[in-house]
């Protein structure tokens, strides 16, 4: 069969509640007379057309198919054993699914076969509003016919409802439980089967009437009872009833007085072991007849808390005996474990209800008494207090805050609640941890100020954190600061590495969150270069931690935090770091490079300090652009700080610069503007040939003296203060490529006339000087240019060669009444 529409794998469930996988075949439905009725075969496809069967599945009417996903259908057959069949095509499924609902009679475009009630059903039954379902006798000879009604009504819900009524109208719970008593001292093995059928049926009845009865003291040991007889078993029947009698013993920690609660106790016990130990694995339909029974627990769960939290006197006693220092161990044992029991039923309990409970606990002295018990030196009471203490902070961190802000008062910092927490966290023998993770994650709770409270009167997030800095950062922190003595690792063992770890994970958190308290810490107490130690570290989650604590401060864009930084050199250990990492391409060298590329682009002072201090050791790194970026960032930001005078001029140039349009700077000229500004500052700047004289007698005389009135001021103003430097230069040497950062003014020294040195024949200077009015270099044509010098030698600005074709350019297509703009390149040679 080579169709793989019909192609599928066959499932079956097993007691793990786990698909097993029974091999890949092709089905097909068809008559099989040994069956007497149309059946679902597959063969397994690795033995061709006569092939093994691998299922063999008569489509019975009443049996309860269900298609899931579109290529899956699911059922149960025979005592629980559940099938599926899963197919290779959503078409193959749709015609072995119209198969079987053509069999049972129903439409294909249900997913459950049995949800509908047909009218058949209807009328083998009664309806609703008659007396019910009739139930055979309950005798030892009919328990055979009971079980066989039992089966074939729990398919239907109209059947289960009549079912269900029939069992509790007619008080046939006790009836049943009586021919228990009597098959067991008969030893009939036949009718414990049948009665272990009947029993387990009345469960999925799922009806909380007739669980009222099925667990009530007198009936609830002979139901378990009943429950032991699985037929699967055979003559080996479980023993329940000795384990829950013999085995399990009720531990009163605290008298209980009241009976009522003893017995509502007890019953909850048993019914959860029943579902949890006697019930067998429900099947996949079953699972959703049994939710009554997770709801009759609950309830049970939150009527013992209620009446436990109206005890007053149970309470007292509790807490009393708690903090008792005549208390035995083993009695403060049992006495913390029923707390903590106590305090995980009130997890089922509305959020009103609940937050009296803690309300109700608070009054009582919880947190004193788990301040005793946090101190003591039995591990096992301290894990129970501390699962006890979560329930608290995560319920209402506001109420274990208050708490220990006001214990400060009158208890040194060594003894208080939360100090206890930190120094458990830190002092956790676990190879793991496990119990330090806990601890610090409630830390977190408590420090986190999203969960604070604020009030017209008061601020809880600042109160709180006060405290915590004044009385608990230190012991947060004296781990940290006791393996990173003297700049180096004192412990670098995985334990150790776990637990800084930790603190370096709630101490970030700090960073993100908690503004100046952390920063005066940090600052104060030189945290960071005793984290940067860490990176050193041989366990590489230890050092990226490190790194992770760094980026975050980083990342605030603080000032105070980039100063302290600066001041101490802190990135020194990043960069041996990251050296030492060599070629690596790990999370390491990840981490890094995002940490310079994050300053490159947002930190201007950390940019600065890197490339002054670690440009050296950074410069052959090739693989990435980041410092070589950092490098041109310093640049740009070094001649932006030289040049500040000339912000002035700079807006002045933009401003009066004569356009032939409205268009905007071209590249080269806003190059010119960002790229020479600390030439300009330091008086280095480039004045285009002009000729007085034929600046007078042109026609643009008064704009171009308007122009060049700022420009002659500002070099005034250099002349007067390098008049003693300056001297005359006949000839100006050559200059070729891009000038360095140590450009010089060239001025005239009898003159007011400023030049340029001579352009070699091939070139031309730049169009438009101020002083002329038509082409390029029309002033005194007949004079050699002069040009003066401060110390330092001659300077200029350079144009590059592909400059010359555009400036060429623009030349031929001006008009000679046109005044050309002011040129911002001129080339110098001699």
């Amino acid at each position: 069969m080579t169709d793989t529409r019909r192609r599928v794998k066959v499932y079956t469930l097993n007691e793990d509640r786990q698909w097993d996988d029974r091999g890949t075949g092709h089905v097909s439905s068809g008559y099989v007379e040994r069956l007497k009725g149309m059946s679902l075969l597959v063969r397994a496809e690795s033995d061709g057309e006569s092939g093994s069967l691998l299922l063999e599945s008569k489509i019975n009417p009443n049996t309860a198919y269900q298609k899931q996903q579109d290529t899956l259908i699911v059922w149960s057959e025979a005592e629980n054993y559940d099938l599926a069949l899963s197919f290779q095509e959503k078409a193959g499924c749709d015609e072995i699914w119209e198969k079987i609902c053509q069999v049972q009679g129903k439409d294909p475009s249900v997913d459950i076969t049995q949800e509908l009630v047909d009218e058949s059903e209807e009328e083998r039954f009664d309806d609703m509003s008659s007396p019910g379902l009739e139930l055979p006798p309950c005798e030892l000879g009919r328990l055979e016919e009971l079980a066989e009604l039992v089966a074939s009504s729990l398919p239907s819900p109209l059947r289960r409802e009549k079912l269900a009524l029939a069992v509790e109208n007619e008080g046939y719970i006790r009836k049943l439980l009586e021919l228990f008593r009597q098959c067991e001292d008969l030893e009939n093995a036949d009718g414990l089967h049948h009665l272990y059928e009947i029993v387990k049926g009345i469960f999925l009845l799922n009806r909380t009437a007739l669980f009222e009865v099925m667990f009530s003291e007198e009936c609830i040991m002979d139901v378990i009872g009943c429950l032991e007889h699985d037929p699967v078993l055979g003559a080996a029947p479980r023993r329940h009833r000795d384990f829950l009698t013999k085995t399990a013993r009720f531990k009163e920690v605290i008298p209980i007085g009241d009976p009522e609660l003893r017995a509502k106790i007890h019953q909850t016990y048993r019914v959860q072991y029943i579902q949890d130990m006697v019930l067998p694995t429900p099947s996949v339909f079953e699972e959703n007849m049994l939710s009554t029974l997770h709801s009759f627990i609950f309830f049970n769960k939150v009527e013992i808390v209620g009446m436990l939290q109206d005890d007053e006197k149970f309470l007292t006693d509790l807490f009393a005996q708690l903090t008792d220092e005549a208390t035995d161990d083993d009695k403060r044992y049992e006495l913390v474990n029923f707390l903590k029991e106590f305090c995980a039923f009130s997890q089922t309990l509305q959020p009103q209800n609940r937050e009296a409970f803690f309300k109700t606990l608070s009054n009582m002295g919880i947190l004193p008494a788990l301040e005793v018990v946090l101190g003591m030196d039995d591990v096992q009471v301290r894990g129970a207090a501390t699962d006890i203490f979560s329930y608290l902070v995560e319920y209402n961190p506001s109420m274990v805050r208050e708490f220990v802000m006001q214990e400060s008062q009158q208890n040194d910092d060594d003894i208080l609640l939360i100090n206890l927490i930190i120094e458990h966290m830190i002092c956790d023998t676990d190879p793991e941890l496990g119990g330090a993770v806990q601890l610090m994650g409630l830390l977190r709770t408590l420090v986190d100020p999203e969960n604070m409270l604020a009030t017209a009167n008061k601020t809880e997030k600042t109160e709180f954190l006060s405290f915590f800095y004044k009385h608990c950062m230190h012991i947060l922190s004296a781990p940290l600061l006791a393996n990173t003595t003297d700049d180096k690792l004192s412990k670098d063992d995985f334990q150790t590495s776990q637990l800084l770890a930790l603190i370096l994970e709630l101490l970030t958190f700090c960073v993100e969150h908690h503004t100046y308290h952390i920063k005066n810490y940090i600052i104060n107490k030189d945290v960071l270069r005793r984290v940067l130690v860490l990176t050193a570290s041989q366990h590489a989650f230890l050092a990226l931690c490190a790194l992770r604590f760094m980026r975050r401060i980083i990342g605030l864009k603080d000032e105070f935090y980039n100063r302290y930084i600066i001041r101490n050199f802190l990135f020194e250990p990043v960069v041996k770091a990251f050296l030492n990492n060599g070629a690596r391409y790990n999370l390491m060298n990840s981490a890094i490079i995002e940490m310079f590329e994050y300053v490159r682009v947002d930190v201007k002072s950390l940019t600065a300090h890197i490339v002054e201090n670690y440009w050296k050791a950074l410069e052959d790194v090739n693989y990435v652009q980041t410092f070589k970026g950092l490098k041109l960032r310093y640049e740009q930001q070094r001649e932006r700080q030289d040049n500040p005078k000339l912000d002035s001029m700079r807006s002045i140039l933009r401003n009066h610069r004569f356009r032939r349009d409205a268009r905007t700077l071209d590249d080269d000229e806003e190059m010119w503007f960002n790229a020479d500004e600390d030439e300009l500052e330091d008086g280095e700047a480039v004045v285009p040939p002009s000729d007085n004289k034929t600046t007078k007698s042109s026609g643009g005389a008064g704009e171009n003296e308007d122009l060049m009135d700022p420009i002659s001021k500002f070099m005034e103003r250099k002349k007067l203060k390098d008049s003693d430097e300056k001297e005359v230069l006949g000839k100006s040497s050559s200059l070729s490529g891009r000038q360095s950062p140590s450009f010089k003014l060239s001025f005239s020294g009898s003159t007011t006339k400023t030049s340029l040195s001579s352009p070699p024949p091939s070139a031309s200077l730049h169009p438009g000087s101020p002083g002329s009015p038509g082409s390029p270099g029309s002033g005194a044509k007949g004079s050699p240019p002069t040009a003066v010098t401060t110390k330092g030698g001659l300077v200029g600005l350079v144009d590059y060669p592909d400059d010359d074709e555009e400036d060429e350019e623009d030349v031929s297509g001006e008009s000679k009444e046109e005044t050309p703009p002011l040129s911002k390149k001129s080339k110098l040679s001699s």
